[in-house]
């Protein structure tokens, strides 16, 4: 067994891949090339992707209104049915099919599957609009939040070398289908699994105290720091939920999260979970 075969063997990551990230063939395929060589070196990864703007351009050639309440996404019954058909359907097929090319072993799951993630609605919430300061009550229609997660699906596919690939839908006990931040997913079950890593492949190098300017990139915070970021308004809009689920990961068992850029035609995934300085490392001290 080589060195680096020492460091993976036995790893359990979880990898959120942001819909952006499927925009860039070159990129996806390095993505999948160093998921297929985690697996080859003896790790257990997990998949949960998202496809927002994939879903918005569905939804604008059927004529629907997206529309998002401080970067969450509000689910109407239109809304549902685009998600059905991209993340469940088209992004779902395209990853696995970029795995298939590494010489990995994906399968197409979502939260519905063997009752991996049970959800209930959401109920109308109180939210402040980031820009006005102002409060109203949001009722997101379709959007779950999860109540349980039962990963004994994951364990099974994960122990035999094969490949998960999670799609963001989930259902209630009595079966009715949900829309689920891809982000929560992804936390909820590296917390389920008991994962080492938690990576989340987004457009941006990770956390910058300045997003015009990739050298205030932060390479390595604590949850604490993580929060001061939030308060102070340096983290904002829609990577407020995503730092959110990065703290909550870590104080629930979670090893460390990692933020990586995974826009660019060269991964990065394989070096970030080695150990090497890229993206940000959120860690609980």
């Amino acid at each position: 067994m080589t060195n680096s075969q020492e460091q993976l063997s036995g790893r359990r990551i979880v990898v959120k891949l942001g819909g952006e990230i499927m925009l860039n063939r070159a990129g996806l395929d390095g993505i999948t090339r160093d998921v297929a060589s985690l697996v080859d070196g003896g790790a257990a990864v997990a998949l949960v992707h998202g496809g927002g703007p994939q879903a918005d351009v569905l939804a604008a050639r059927l004529g629907h209104t997206v529309l998002k309440v401080a970067g969450r996404r509000v689910t109407d019954d239109d809304a549902l049915e685009v998600a059905k058909m991209v993340y469940g359907g088209s992004i779902s097929l395209e990853l696995l099919a970029g795995l298939r090319r590494q010489g990995a072993r994906p399968v197409g799951l979502s939260g519905v599957d063997a009752g991996m993630i049970t959800v209930a609605r959401r109920p109308p919430t109180i939210m402040k609009d980031p820009a006005t300061g102002l409060e109203e009550i949001v009722d997101f229609g379709h959007v779950g939040d999860i109540e349980q997660v039962d990963t004994s699906l994951l364990d099974l596919l994960m122990e035999r070398g094969y490949v998960p690939v999670v799609a963001s839908l989930a259902a209630d006990e009595q079966g009715n289908l949900y829309n689920v931040n891809a982000d929560t997913i992804a936390q909820a079950l590296a917390v389920a699994l008991r994962a080492d890593r938690l990576v989340l492949v987004t457009n941006v190098p990770g956390i910058m105290l300045d997003l015009a300017d990739p050298e205030t990139l932060i390479e390595r915070c604590n949850v604490e720091q993580l929060r001061g970021l939030i308060e102070s308004g340096v983290i904002s809009g829609g990577m407020v939920p995503k730092a959110q689920n990065c703290i909550e990961a870590v104080e629930a068992g979670v090893s460390a999260v990692l933020i990586l850029d995974g826009t660019s035609d060269t991964s990065i995934l394989l070096a970030g979970i080695r150990g090497e300085p890229v993206g940000t490392l959120v860690t609980q001290a």
